[in-house]
C-alpha cells in the first residue's frame, strides 16, 4: 500500500477525526502523514462567525494544499463544508455518523427547563440562538468562541451558566462530564451535517478513492444528502439560523427542518418523507419558503457578512 497524506486543522478534535481517519487506514497496511492546516477561520478567534464574510473558511486553504497535491485527502466535519462543493473535489466517503443532536452543558444545572430568568447561556451560533430564545425568550446569550476544549474551560470556569454544544465532538473527545441534556430536534434542531465526517479528495482520484470505499455508510451518506440539499436550497450555510435532521424510518427517511429568527420571535418548522434524499430536502426547503423563511434569511443576510461555516 501507498503512502497517504491527510490534510486537517490543528484543532483538538480535528486532530481526533483526523487520527481517527488514520488508524483505519493503517490497519489497511497504508502509511499515513497528517498534515496540519492553520484556515482562515482558525486565525479570526475574536469575531462572532456570523460578522465574518469568508465563505468555506474552515476548507479554503486544506482544499487548496488538495489542489497542489500537497496532501491526498482531507477529512472535515461534513458541516464545514460549503454545500456547493468545487468540481476539482469530490466528497470520497462518509463514514458511519456520531450523534447528530446539540446537547445542553452546565455545571449547576441539568436542564435549559431549570436554568434561572436571566441565566447566562454561551453560544455564536444564531441556529442555536433563534431555537433557545424561542424555548426561553428571558435568556442572556452571551457569545462563545474556541475549540471544545476552550468552551468546556469557559463553563467549568463559571463564565456562563449553561453553553450548548454538538454531542458528537463531545462524545469524541471524552468529554460528555458537563453533558446534563440531550436535546432533541423538536427543542434544538441541529446544523445540517452535524455529527459526520467527510473525506475529500481531487475529482477523478479513483485510486485514492478506492482505498476510502470501506469506510463508505449508506444511511450517513443519505441523512446528510437530505440536510444538504435542504441546506443548498435554502442558500445558506451553518451560521445561518437553518435546523435540519434526516433520519432512517422503516426503509424512508424522514427530514425535520427550522428556520428561526436570532430574536426568537419566530420558529418556521417543516417536516416530510420520503425515499430520494436530493428530493425530500428540497421539498422541504420550499415548504419553508412558502411559509415565510425568505423574509428571515434576507434579515439576516442584511444584519451580517455572508455565512461561513461553523467550526
Amino acid at each position: 500500500m501507498g503512502r497517504l497524506r491527510i490534510g486537517s486543522r490543528g484543532s483538538q478534535l480535528a486532530l481526533w477525526q483526523a487520527n481517527h481517519i488514520a488508524g483505519l487506514l493503517r490497519q489497511r497496511g497504508h502509511q499515513i502523514e497528517i498534515e496540519i492546516i492553520k484556515t482562515t477561520g482558525d486565525k479570526i478567534i475574536d469575531v462572532a462567525l456570523s460578522k465574518v464574510g469568508t465563505k468555506g473558511m474552515f476548507t479554503k486553504e486544506i482544499e487548496e494544499a488538495l489542489a497542489e497535491n500537497r496532501i491526498d485527502l482531507a477529512v472535515h466535519s461534513l458541516k464545514d463544508l460549503p454545500t456547493e462543493l468545487s468540481a476539482d473535489f469530490e466528497i470520497a466517503a462518509i463514514p458511519a455518523r456520531e450523534d447528530p443532536r446539540d446537547v445542553f452543558c452546565s455545571v449547576r444545572y441539568n436542564s435549559i427547563a431549570e436554568l434561572p430568568q436571566g441565566a447566562r447561556m454561551g453560544t455564536s451560533s444564531l441556529r442555536r440562538q433563534a431555537q433557545l430564545k424561542w424555548t426561553r425568550p428571558d435568556l442572556d446569550i452571551q457569545p462563545l468562541r474556541g475549540n471544545v476544549d476552550t468552551r468546556v474551560r469557559k463553563l467549568e470556569e463559571q463564565e456562563y451558566d449553561a453553553i450548548i454544544l454538538a454531542a458528537a465532538g463531545l462524545n469524541r473527545l471524552g468529554r460528555i462530564a458537563s453533558i446534563k441534556e440531550k436535546l432533541p430536534p423538536e427543542i434544538m434542531c441541529p446544523a445540517a451535517g452535524q455529527g459526520a465526517l467527510a473525506i475529500e479528495i481531487r475529482a477523478g482520484d479513483a485510486t485514492t478513492a478506492g482505498y476510502l470505499n470501506f469506510m463508505e455508510d449508506e444511511s450517513a451518506r443519505a441523512t446528510t444528502t437530505c440536510e444538504r440539499a435542504l441546506l443548498n436550497k435554502l442558500g445558506g450555510g451553518c451560521q445561518v439560523p437553518i435546523g435540519a435532521l434526516a433520519e432512517l424510518r422503516n426503509q424512508a427517511l424522514h427530514l425535520t427542518a427550522i428556520v428561526g429568527h436570532p430574536s426568537g420571535a419566530k420558529i418556521i418548522r417543516e417536516s416530510a418523507t420520503g425515499t430520494d434524499p436530493v428530493k425530500l430536502g428540497e421539498t422541504v426547503a420550499e415548504a419553508l419558503l412558502e411559509a415565510g423563511a425568505l423574509e428571515i434569511l434576507r434579515e439576516v443576510d442584511n444584519q451580517t457578512a455572508p455565512a461561513p461555516q461553523q467550526p
